[in-house]
């Protein structure tokens, strides 16, 4: 399986990339959200989700692992299918499409071309507990301010304690704007109090 492509990118439009790597051209489909990640550059890592189907084998691409969850999230619910999911994350960002599922903002949905009351109904239906619960979201796409590897064991371990995914970013996030240089050990206690 196809994690990321890393390479040059040869042409870029608002709905696909090519991306040479070793000389061969990987053409992806992408959102506007990916689009605007890329505009610019003229190398790039690319996050893929292979989609196959007894018809076709496409790849989609995405500029962060925090898109490509919520995708892999969006066609995960019934009727909601690859395209479908790749033009809401052009219509909406991610963050704002996890708000609207968590406000239960029906008519934001909505007003995704494609999408309906009902579909707009069923994905708040079956995201919301997973959206709440931290799923479709990268803890490292949420804190860009430390270490990786220290935010992750940080969550990691306040998950294990039994504090919700959801709960625990966003603590954590608070404590890092207040103390960006915090130790592992600081992280963990600061967001306790919060939790």
């Amino acid at each position: 399986m196809i994690d990321y492509i890393k390479g040059s990118v040869t042409e870029l439009t608002p709905t696909e990339v090519i991306l040479e790597c070793y000389g061969i051209g990987y053409r992806i489909l992408i959102s506007l959200q990916t689009y605007e990640g890329l505009n610019g550059k003229s190398d790039a890592t690319v996050y893929i989700h292979h989609y196959i189907r007894e018809d076709e084998e496409l790849y989609y691409g995405f500029a962060s692992k925090d898109e490509r969850e919520l995708f892999r999230l969006l066609i995960g619910v019934s009727g909601i299918g690859a395209s479908t999911a790749r033009m809401m994350l052009s219509s909406l960002t991610a963050e704002e499409i996890r708000n609207a599922i968590l406000s239960e903002d029906i008519n934001k949905i909505k007003s995704i071309k494609g999408i309906g009351l009902k579909s707009a109904q069923r994905l708040i239906l079956e995201l919301k507990d997973k959206i709440v619960k931290g799923a479709g979201a990268e803890s490292q796409a949420l804190f860009s301010t430390s270490s990786n590897a220290m935010v992750d064991e940080a969550v990691t371990a306040l998950v294990m304690l039994g504090f919700t995914k959801a709960n625990v970013n966003k603590a954590v996030s608070a404590v890092l704007k207040e103390k960006p240089a915090a130790t592992l050990e600081e992280i963990i206690k600061l967001a306790l109090k919060r939790l």
